[in-house]
C-alpha cells in the first residue's frame, strides 16, 4: 500500500523528534536530521513480505514503519537489556522478526553483502519479494559495494541500492573521494540508475517505487544517487570543526519542502501539521521515558546460549 503524502510527513516527524530525543540521552548516537526524506520515501511502500537492510545512520524509523516498539528501540540506545538488542554492540541491530537486515558491524558496507544475500534468498523462494539497500556515499566507495552490485546485475537479484549521499564521509567532503557521480557507475554494471533529489520525499518515493516495480518483474538491481544533506556532526556529540562554508543553497529541510507542499495542494492545514507534531513529541516522551526506567543490561543479557545456538 502507497503511503500517502501526509503519511510521509508523518514518519519524517517522528524521525525527528526521536532522533533529537536520543541524541540528548546518548551523545554517541548517530543522528539523521536533515537526511529524513532519503530514508522514509526509500522504504515507506515496501510489503511486510519485502526486506528492509536500511543505513545504520536511519535504522530506527525504518524498523518504526515496519512495526517496532519505540520503547524498546530506545532502551537499545540506554543500553538497556530490555531493548531488541539486549543491550549489547552498537543499538542498530533488530528486530529481525519483521524482516530487517541489521546493520552487520562497524566495518562499513557489510550490510551489502547481506542485504545482497536476502535478494539471493528471495529469488531462490521463487517469491517476487524485494530487499531495499541502503547504505551512504563512503560506503560506495568500499569494495562490499562494488562486489554485491556486480554479482546482483550477473544473477538480476530483486533489490534497490540507495546510496543516502549527504556529502560527508565522516569527516571529509566529497570532493576529496568521489571524482565523478556515483549514480554513473551502474553503467558499468548494465544497471538502471537514477539520481533524485534526497530532500524531496516525494521524489524519493516516486523513484524507489520504480525501482522496486522494476525488481519485482525480474529486471534486476537498480542504483539510486540520492543527494541530501547532514545538518549534524557525524555523531551527536561531534561539534563538526572540521566543516567549513556553509551547506549547499539547494539543502532545504525536508520537513519544511513537505509541508509546505501539503497546505499548498489543500492536502492539510496548519493545525493538522502541529497536532502530528504534538503527537510525534508525546509519543517520544513516552517511550523515552519508559526506557530509562528499565534496568540495565546485566549478565544475563550476554547471550553465550544464543551463540552456541
Amino acid at each position: 500500500m502507497t503511503a500517502s503524502p501526509l503519511d510521509l510527513y508523518r514518519w519524517m516527524t517522528v524521525a525527528r523528534v526521536f532522533d533529537r530525543a536520543l541524541c540528548t540521552d546518548n551523545p554517541n548516537w548517530f543522528p539523521i536530521e536533515g537526511e529524513e526524506a532519503s530514508v522514509v520515501g526509500a522504504f515507506a511502500d515496501l510489503r511486510e513480505s519485502d526486506v528492509a537492510a536500511p543505513h545504520y545512520r536511519d535504522p530506527f524509523v525504518v524498523y518504526l514503519m515496519r512495526g517496532a516498539e519505540m520503547w524498546r528501540l530506545a532502551a537499545q540506545v540506554l543500553r538497556k537489556g530490555a531493548g531488541y538488542n539486549k543491550g549489547r554492540s552498537v543499538p542498530f541491530n533488530g528486530p529481525f522478526h519483521l524482516r530487517n537486515v541489521p546493520w552487520v558491524a562497524g566495518d562499513l558496507g557489510t550490510t551489502l553483502g547481506t542485504a545482497t544475500g536476502a535478494a539471493l534468498a528471495l529469488q531462490d523462494a521463487g517469491t517476487d519479494g524485494v530487499c531495499v539497500c541502503a547504505f551512504g556515499d563512503g560506503t560506495a566507495n568500499r569494495g562490499d559495494f562494488h562486489e554485491n552490485v556486480n554479482l546482483a546485475a550477473c544473477w538480476k537479484l530483486p533489490i534497490v541500492y540507495l546510496c543516502q549521499h549527504n556529502g560527508w564521509a565522516i569527516s571529509e567532503p566529497a570532493e576529496l573521494y568521489l571524482a565523478a557521480p556515483i549514480v554513473e557507475r551502474a553503467a558499468g554494471y548494465g544497471i538502471s540508475g537514477v539520481v533524485v533529489d534526497g530532500n524531496d520525499v516525494e521524489a524519493v518515493q516516486r523513484a524507489t517505487a520504480e525501482a522496486i516495480e522494476r525488481a519485482r518483474r525480474g529486471d534486476g538491481p537498480t542504483l539510486i544517487e540520492a543527494r541530501t544533506w547532514r545538518q549534524r556532526g557525524h555523531w551527536a556529540g561531534d561539534a563538526a570543526t572540521y566543516r567549513h562554508g556553509p551547506g549547499p543553497i539547494s539543502a532545504r529541510d525536508p520537513l519544511e519542502i513537505q509541508a509546505e507542499r501539503l497546505l499548498h495542494r489543500n492536502e492539510a492545514d496548519p493545525e493538522t501539521l502541529a497536532r502530528i507534531r504534538e503527537e510525534a513529541e508525546a509519543e517520544v516522551e513516552e517511550a523515552m521515558a519508559r526506557a530509562r526506567a528499565l534496568p540495565e543490561a546485566g549478565v544475563a543479557e550476554l547471550g553465550l546460549n544464543e551463540v552456541f545456538v
